[in-house]
């Protein structure tokens, strides 16, 4: 058996994704998990503040409104935050010239300085 590569890449091309092409990938797996996050957590908060009316329409609706308003919520909260992470690891990659788990460090902490600074608990 030879030792080939799976794929045909272009001279001079790296064999693993850099940051830039995972930032599409983080800030949209960031996006569906925050939208189902806060879907479950909208649909837990309708139920508790209509548990005493009865199953009707008016009832669904506001459970409904509950599980859209906390999933966009949640949705826009952690892309942002991947934004800000995968934006701030690309900048300090480039700036430094270098892949390490320097930058991955640096982006975080930057990441969560700026989120902090917003005054958000």
């Amino acid at each position: 058996l030879q030792d080939t590569d799976e794929f045909i890449l272009p001279t001079g091309a790296n064999k693993t994704r850099g940051r830039f092409e995972l930032a599409f990938f983080t800030i949209g797996g960031c996006c569906m998990t925050g939208a189902a996050f806060g879907a479950l957590n909208g649909l837990r908060l309708g139920l508790k503040e209509t548990q005493n009316m009865v199953w009707s329409k008016p009832r669904n609706v506001q459970i409904l409104n509950m599980v859209t308003r906390q999933g966009a919520l949640w949705a826009n909260t952690l892309g942002s935050l991947a934004l800000l992470y995968s934006a701030f690891g690309v900048i300090i990659e480039k700036t430094r010239g270098a892949e390490d788990d320097l930058n991955t460090i640096a982006a975080g902490t930057l990441t969560g300085m700026l989120y902090k600074s917003t005054g958000r608990v």
